[in-house]
Parts: structure tokens; C-alpha cells; sequence
């Protein structure tokens, strides 16, 4: 019974791996096949999800952007017509886009170059730390506080009866309005621009500058680089098109600021306050929907500025993997 028996354990051992196998693999091909409505249906729940967002964006976002920049192709009777965009070689029309370019520009500089200084006094923080995260905090708030209550800060700051108004006139016999009302001017833009623009750079910067990872700064003084050699070879090239990059975001974020404008500057000046101006009165005479013109003018310089600011992210977040 012994002997006969023997010579069939290896049999039954050699045969039990394979059923198995075998078993495993219906078994998930049963499982797979019980999961798959699963997931299908887990897909649906998540697309349900986004549907009350994906018609807030269509209902106030989309379109409302095409009537507006489809009625600048229109005339007063409804015809298309191409003969509205002669209001680009309007006199009016091209000193309000020379001065959004202009109070963009340099609001966006200021708050690049001054929040890029936050964010290399923050890399040596703790990322967990209180000050950090009071400084993230915010940083978060005020990139977005803007329009009226802005205004109404700096009126009460620097206005012409404001605090630091009257202080430095009682106390240093200075008069900061005395050229007249610089903040109610474009230029005097610049400084409630850089209040929110350099929040803004804090945010969007940041992210790059923790991607520089302090082994290269090791290995670099190991090759007998100095601190300058570092920053000039090897740092700032990395942090270049997140720079670049969060530059133009600034530059776009004032380019479409209104608000804060409005509730300054009563008269056109810059792009979204003529197009303001231009829905209330027309004051281009011979053309219709000159609003509409100036929205698909704003349109095209925002496309180039973030299609550039695309191109630099992409090249910007191999560093920040």
C-alpha cells in the first residue's frame, strides 16, 4: 500500500500548481468582469460630479464671452461685418491698450521681483513651520483681496486726506499729492496692483523654488563651486522659466483687472474701463460694438500670454517632480 501509493505524491504535486493556476485565473477574470460596472459606474458618479461646475463655466463664463467678443463682428442692423475692428486705429483705443500693457507690465515686474525675495527668504524655513504657514495663509488671501475694498484702503492710506497723507504733510511738510491725485491716476495704479500681484507671485513661485533640491548646492561646493557659481550656473537657469512663467501670470492678472481700476479711476484709461465706457456711450463715432472689439482685442493678448505661460510651465515642471 506504501510502495504503490509513493509514486503517485509527485504526480499529485506536479498537478496541483497548474489547477490552480488555473483557478486563480478564472477567478480574475470573474472578479474583473464583476468590477468592470463597477467602474463604469464609479466613472459616471464622477462625471455627474462635475456637471453642476462644467454649467457654471458654460452658462457664466463661456457664454458670455462669445456674445461679447462675437457682437464686436456685428453692425447696428445685425449684419457681420468686419468694419468695427477700425476702432483699433483709433487714437483713444491705442492709448488705453498702451496703458494696460504699461501698468501690467510694471505692476507685474514689482510683484515678480519683490515676491521672488519672499520666496527665497521663505526656502529656509521649516515647511511645516508657524511662520511659513502664516505667510502661505496669507499670501492665499490677499492674492485675491481686490475691487472695492482695495480701493478703499489705499484711499484711506494714501488718498488725499488719507493717513500717511496728512502724516507726512504734518510731520515732514511733504504733500505727496501736491502734482495732483497720483492714486485716482493709471500710474498710481501700480500700487494697489502690487499689493495682490505680489501674493500672487508668492504662490505660483514658490513651487520652484522647493523644487531646487539642496543636494545640488552640496554636490556643487564638493566640485569647488562658489555660492555665486551655484546661483549663476546651476539654480537660477532651473528657476528661469518658473520666473518667466509666473511673470506673465502676473502680467495677465493685471491686464484683466477691473474692479480695483473702477473703483479709482472714474474715466477710460486702460482697456477694461474703455470698454466700460464704450457700453454706456458710444464714443467711437461711425462704428458699432466697439465694446465687443476691444473684448476680442483682450482675448488675443490674453491667448499669446497664457499659451507662452503654458510652454513655460511645461518646461519648468521637470524640476518640480
Amino acid at each position: 500500500m506504501t510502495t504503490a501509493s509513493a509514486p503517485g505524491a509527485p504526480a499529485a504535486a506536479s498537478i496541483t500548481p497548474a489547477a490552480t493556476l488555473v483557478t486563480s485565473e478564472h477567478a480574475d477574470a470573474t472578479t474583473r468582469r464583476g468590477a468592470g460596472p463597477r467602474v463604469r459606474r464609479r466613472g459616471g458618479v464622477a462625471w455627474l460630479g462635475l456637471t453642476p461646475f462644467a454649467a457654471y463655466v458654460v452658462l457664466f463664463l463661456a457664454v458670455p464671452a462669445v456674445i461679447a467678443v462675437g457682437s464686436g463682428f456685428f453692425d447696428a442692423t445685425g449684419r457681420p461685418t468686419l468694419a468695427n475692428l477700425a476702432a483699433f486705429a483709433d487714437p483713444s483705443v491705442l492709448r488705453a491698450f498702451g496703458a494696460s500693457f504699461g501698468l501690467s507690465a510694471v505692476s507685474a515686474i514689482v510683484g515678480a521681483v519683490v515676491g521672488a525675495i519672499v520666496c527665497w527668504a521663505l526656502s529656509s524655513l521649516a515647511p511645516d513651520g508657524i511662520v511659513r504657514s502664516m505667510i502661505d495663509s496669507a499670501a492665499s488671501v490677499l492674492a485675491q483681496f481686490g475691487g472695492v475694498m482695495l480701493a478703499f484702503a489705499f484711499i484711506a492710506t494714501i488718498g488725499a486726506q488719507g493717513l500717511v497723507t496728512t502724516w507726512l504733510a504734518s510731520t515732514f511738510h511733504w504733500d505727496i499729492n501736491s502734482g495732483g491725485a497720483f492714486l485716482y491716476t493709471v500710474p498710481g495704479l501700480v500700487l494697489p496692483y502690487a499689493y495682490f500681484q505680489v501674493p500672487l507671485m508668492v504662490l505660483t513661485f514658490m513651487p520652484a523654488f522647493e523644487g531646487v533640491k539642496t543636494q545640488w548646492g552640496e554636490a556643487a561646493a564638493t566640485l569647488g563651486a562658489s555660492r555665486w557659481t551655484y546661483w549663476r550656473r546651476i539654480a537660477l537657469p532651473v528657476l528661469a522659466p518658473a520666473f518667466w512663467g509666473s511673470l506673465l501670470l502676473l502680467f495677465a492678472n493685471g491686464f484683466s483687472s477691473f474692479a480695483t481700476a473702477a473703483a479709482l479711476i472714474s474715466q477710460g484709461g486702460i482697456v477694461p474701463l474703455t470698454i466700460r465706457a464704450q457700453l454706456t456711450s458710444e464714443t467711437i463715432i461711425g462704428l458699432q460694438n466697439v465694446a465687443g472689439v476691444l473684448a476680442f482685442g483682450m482675448v488675443v493678448v490674453m491667448a499669446v500670454v497664457m499659451g507662452a505661460y503654458s510652454l513655460l510651465q511645461r518646461r519648468a515642471s521637470r524640476w518640480q517632480r
